[in-house]
């Protein structure tokens, strides 16, 4: 079954910033988007953003204007810009296909952890 590898997770001091990749361990076809996701220790997983093939972009409101997904086509990865960290976006973050947009997510990787601490 096809997984979805994040990377570049880290320690940043808040209001600094990190970058995202994402892509699968061998190339998908015929889905609907990629999103990112996290959870933190005792919380449910949360959609953070997601990006359509067609790049329709979506944002949960708590990261609208500091975080930017974007996507490489050609390669089937997606990316997530993170600036103005904050000490709640602490998570292990998460990035998962969808066939379409009525469907489970699907792909999930081992994640990779985003530490916001001075």
């Amino acid at each position: 079954q096809v997984q979805l590898v994040e990377s570049g997770g880290g320690l940043v001091q808040p209001g600094g910033s990190l970058r995202l990749s994402c892509g699968p361990s061998e190339r998908i076809f015929n889905i609907y988007d990629l999103g990112w996701y996290r959870q933190a220790p005792g919380k449910e997983r949360e959609l953070v953003a997601s990006i359509t093939m067609t790049s329709d972009t979506n944002y949960a409101d708590f990261v609208k204007g500091r975080f930017t997904i974007s996507r490489d086509s050609a390669k089937n990865t997606v990316y997530l810009q993170m600036n103005s960290l904050k000490s709640e976006d602490t998570a292990v973050y998460y990035c998962a296909a969808r066939s379409t947009r009525w469907t489970n997510p699907w792909g999930w990787g081992q994640g990779t952890q985003v530490t916001v601490s001075s």
